[in-house]
């Protein structure tokens, strides 16, 4: 079985960290996993830190990362990744809206050969236990088609905040990245297909969480925009 890393991107989660902590715990002591938790705190300026240093007191496998400032959602990924030591990389949003349950089938498809394995709610056999508003939903597939038709990426959902990539994988493509907030996955993705990785994509269950942190019109349109700097990199040879 593979060593596992699991990387948590956090901003202000003094409210969701707890049982967010407690159940991937109980999850790694059920399955027996090697594993190693890497929480990186992005500025936050709640009791965000003092949760997770309360934690490692009692918890050997977790670890806490510090940025200096707000630097962003992908930012606090890259620099969780930079970090991992184990084999399989799996960064999840810190109110686990996908269950960390899946990622036992993820393991099992990287053991099949896959490199990438990404969630997906939007695949036969997903299903949205707890559906977000209407408007972020249709906003959602909207941008994924955008995605398809602007960067010809054949995948059907690239936001589900749940993803693993065997290690030496995920090092070669994060060095690449130069989107560090939400728009960051596609890119991720888009440099993965190009340079030829095996990417899975998984139906999952998820669960809508509140306290969001996505502005759904500033965000989305800053998203937008990253896809025609992600088609604006490739031309100009920078993931090469």
């Amino acid at each position: 079985m593979y060593s596992i890393s699991i990387i948590i991107p956090a901003y202000n989660e003094e409210k969701r960290l707890p049982n967010t902590l407690d159940k991937i715990n109980e999850f790694i002591n059920e399955n027996n996993l090697k594993t190693e938790i890497i929480v990186v705190n992005d500025c936050s300026i709640d009791k965000t830190a003092d949760i997770v240093k309360n934690y490692m007191s009692k918890n050997d496998k977790i670890r806490l990362i510090n940025n200096e400032k707000n630097m962003g959602k992908g930012f606090c990924i890259n620099r969780g990744f930079s970090e991992a030591k184990n084999d399989i990389v799996l960064f999840s949003d810190a109110d686990l809206s996908t269950p960390i349950e899946f990622l036992i089938p993820f393991i099992k498809n990287h053991e099949m050969g896959y490199d990438i394995v990404i969630a997906s709610r939007a695949i036969k056999g997903a299903e949205k236990k707890v559906k977000q508003p209407f408007i972020r939903d249709i906003m959602g597939k909207i941008f994924n088609l955008l995605v398809k038709i602007i960067l010809g990426l054949n995948i059907n959902d690239t936001q589900c905040g749940f993803k693993s990539f065997k290690n030496k994988v995920a090092k070669a493509i994060f060095a690449k990245q130069t989107i560090f907030d939400f728009g960051f996955d596609p890119e991720i993705l888009y440099i993965a297909q190009k340079k030829g990785y095996k990417i899975k994509e998984y139906p999952v269950d998820w669960y809508n969480s509140e306290g969001t942190k996505v502005k759904a019109i500033k965000d989305s349109f800053k998203m937008l925009i990253a896809l025609f700097k992600i088609k604006s990199n490739y031309k100009k040879g920078i993931y090469n």
